[in-house]
């Protein structure tokens, strides 16, 4: 596998906050993880984490009711998920329109977006017909497989 590629991977782990993640080409595999292989040293490293959490616990419970009143409405449509993990591209080239914006009617087999992974670009398109509700990643942000990049109303269709 080309160390071009493993660095790309390693800015993706980085960049996205993902434990690990494992790619096979081919005969070729290659695991990245962000811990030991010791199971007991993957235990520790959770721990330091609470613990500032509870810090700015006072500030979340405020902050969380606010976040969640937003994303109660929009909870209620399909959610278009990430099929893997890569690069959020909301158009075909870089200062094109984007593909679909909030408001956008939309109908199975429209493009969506493109989710860069390790340099292929990947159409992502609509399975469903609706109106496009929120979209919920900005251009170049990475994403995690299983994040939600839309909610599609599908009421309007």
């Amino acid at each position: 596998m080309d160390i071009r590629k493993v660095k790309k991977l390693i800015e993706l782990l980085d960049e996205s906050g993902i434990a690990e993640i494992e790619i096979t080409e081919g005969e070729e595999s290659v695991r990245i993880s962000r811990y030991a292989q010791n199971a007991p040293m993957m235990a520790p490293m959770p721990a330091p984490a609470a613990q500032p959490a509870p810090a700015p616990a006072p500030a979340a419970p405020a902050a969380a009711p606010a976040a969640a009143s937003p994303a109660e409405p929009e909870e209620e449509g399909y959610m278009v998920t990430a099929p893997m993990v890569g690069t959020y591209y909301s158009s075909p080239t870089p200062g094109s329109a984007p593909f679909v914006q909030a408001g956008d009617r939309i109908n199975p087999g429209d493009t969506l977006c493109i989710v860069e992974a390790m340099k292929m670009m990947n159409q992502i398109e609509a399975e469903v017909s609706g109106t496009i509700k929120s979209i919920r990643v900005q251009n170049g942000d990475p994403v995690e497989y299983g994040q939600v990049l839309f909610v599609i109303d599908q009421r309007t269709s």
